[in-house]
């Protein structure tokens, strides 16, 4: 089988990458990395989280792809869900819009199936992904893997990645702590 990874940064993604890329998951004979988080503010935050990937994906040697950053279309796609709580609706369209390009990316470059790392992290509900992957448009299929969580904390314990504090969009920065960072951001 030929797996499209779908990530949203190095550090929920590396023990996955490293997985696949040992051959520690089972059937998957090849794999590629897919980077598409227009989510993502502002740029330069996504600038950031993609240049990462990248650094770690050409330091295993592993393929990868980078889509389109388009913040005005995905902004269009959660339109009216703005004020949605963390793991409410406006993550579940989130994922699956981006789930929706994963299917046809793997589609339209010879993959089987599509798998994340979307629920690796604290702040998202791997069953809230799984859902969005599942309905998401699109007849490639979905791999529900259940990465190890171990091999992803050793990893990150032992690398210098830039870690952020928030899941990714401009609604998700809503805790006091991450007031000042949305101040910085509004001249952007």
């Amino acid at each position: 089988m030929k797996l499209v990874l779908v990530s949203c940064c190095a550090p929920c993604s590396a023990g996955a990458i490293k997985q696949l890329a040992s051959g520690e998951i089972a059937g998957v004979d090849d794999f590629i990395v897919l980077f598409f988080n227009p989510n993502i503010w502002p740029e330069s935050e996504y600038t950031r989280r993609m240049n990462e990937q990248v650094k770690y994906c050409e330091k295993l040697g592993v393929k990868y792809a980078i889509g389109e950053y388009n913040h005005d279309a995905w902004h269009a796609a959660v339109r009216g869900l703005e004020a949605e709580p963390e793991r409410g609706n406006r993550c579940s369209v989130c994922f699956a819009y981006r789930f929706e390009y994963a299917k046809k990316f793997a589609r339209e470059n010879g993959y089987d199936a599509v798998a994340s790392v979307f629920g690796v992290s604290r702040h998202k509900d791997q069953h809230q992904v799984d859902t969005a992957a599942e309905s998401a448009p699109g007849d490639t299929e979905y791999l529900p893997i259940k990465w190890d969580e171990n091999l992803r904390v050793q990893i990150n314990r032992e690398s210098d990645f830039y870690r952020q504090n928030y899941c990714g969009c401009e609604f998700s920065i809503r805790t006091v702590s991450n007031l000042s960072f949305l101040s910085s951001c509004k001249n952007l």
